[in-house]
């Protein structure tokens, strides 16, 4: 799968990290201050990319964490079908469906070009068209 290791310290609110092979979008991050024998531990919050749930974890500083690799690209809708979306990628011409999310209901007509991620071999509809 596509993901690289990043320190702990190197990471930013909004950016992405792997928790349990889920890549989830950063909310914040807070650290401690070391203690007389211990390092400083940092405290991250996060929800799940393609379940939205909630998850934290706490590790040193200097831990190595994994982060996904992004990838946004653009697609064209083809079709709408009940609850499904089928999209044509721009650059590659590949097809794929995908479920049509709640803020996109009544919104997408066929021909319109969105924006798309993929993220650990998943796609995803972006909020912003």
């Amino acid at each position: 799968m596509a993901w690289e290791q990043a320190e702990v310290r190197s990471l930013k609110p909004n950016r992405y990290v792997l928790i349990g092979d889920e890549p989830c979008r950063i909310i914040s991050i807070t650290t401690s201050k070391p203690g007389k024998h211990g390092e400083a531990k940092a405290r991250i919050e996060c929800f799940g990319l393609f379940d939205n749930q909630k998850r934290s974890i706490v590790h040193p500083v200097t831990h190595k964490v994994r982060v996904p690799m992004i990838d946004r690209r653009r697609a064209q809708v083809l079709s709408l079908q009940g609850g499904e979306v089928q999209l044509m990628d721009l650059e590659t011409y590949e097809t794929f469906t995908l479920p049509v999310p709640a803020d996109f209901e009544g919104k997408l007509e066929p021909s319109q070009n969105l924006q798309y991620m993929v993220a650990m071999g998943r796609p995803k509809l972006l909020s912003r068209p």
